[in-house]
């Protein structure tokens, strides 16, 4: 296994201080570079395992915070946070950029081949930062088929692939209709994996806490998802072994 080291990183955003969790693969020279960013509680141990399995397969790798270092275990405290954030595009993109500038200032990223993963929340932040015409490699999402304000898909510069659970009340196919015809209808690259009787978070294993209806861990799709996501990247944003191409 390849040897990576981790840190911890604050810095301020939507009023907040936030607590990221920066992984770096082995070596010295630049590499190509991925956002992650959390669903709606928050960042967790679960999002900075994703980034340190991202730093083992050779990117630079941010799991960005949305909650000031928060983790809410409340569903309704987590609503009240992320519904009027998911409603305000200008808000998840100033998070969202300042999480892009962390990334970019670290001297191991490769500022012009980052892409951008998220889930739930953070998933709407990466398509934000799309839409606001961020010069990315390649956007994933899951659990996040939201759409923006009208026309601003058509500054998304890169493929968006989406993954969904078929089961999901938070995000229902009126919701996938909506997103794939805004993508569509800009030009944008796209595809939609839709995982058959999954619940929204399918990707998340379970945490003992309350959770909001619908939501449940699909452990077959939630490793699907994530084959698809390392997938993605190796197209758009391959490692080589001098962090260049």
């Amino acid at each position: 296994m390849t040897t990576v080291v981790t840190r911890t990183v604050e810095y301020p955003a939507d009023g907040l201080t936030m607590v990221g969790h920066l992984a770096l693969p082995a070596g010295a020279d630049r590499r190509p570079a991925v956002l992650i960013g959390p669903e709606g509680p928050g960042l967790n141990d679960f999002q900075r395992r994703r980034a340190d399995a991202l730093a083992e397969l050779g990117y630079v790798a941010l799991a960005f915070d949305i909650n000031g270092g928060r983790w809410f275990t409340d569903p309704q405290e987590m609503l009240a946070r992320a519904t009027p954030l998911l409603a305000d595009p200008d808000r998840m993109r100033d998070i969202g950029h300042a999480a892009l500038d962390v990334l970019r200032a670290e001297p191991r990223t490769d500022p012009d081949r980052i892409a951008a993963v998220g889930y739930g929340t953070g998933g709407a932040i990466a398509l934000e930062l799309g839409r606001d015409g961020v010069d990315l490699r390649a956007i994933g999402t899951i659990n996040a088929l939201t759409t923006g304000r009208p026309g601003e898909a058509a500054r998304i510069r890169c493929p968006v692939w989406a993954g969904v659970g078929s089961a999901d009340p938070i995000m229902p196919p009126a919701q996938r209709d909506a997103f794939t015809a805004e993508i569509e209808a800009a030009g944008v690259d796209w595809r939609l994996v839709v995982y058959g009787g999954a619940l929204h978070a399918f990707h998340h294993p379970p945490v003992d806490q309350a959770v909001l209806p619908g939501v449940g861990y699909h452990p077959v799709h939630a490793q699907r998802a994530w084959r698809d996501v390392v997938g993605l990247l190796a197209e758009c944003l391959p490692v080589t072994e001098a962090g260049n191409g």
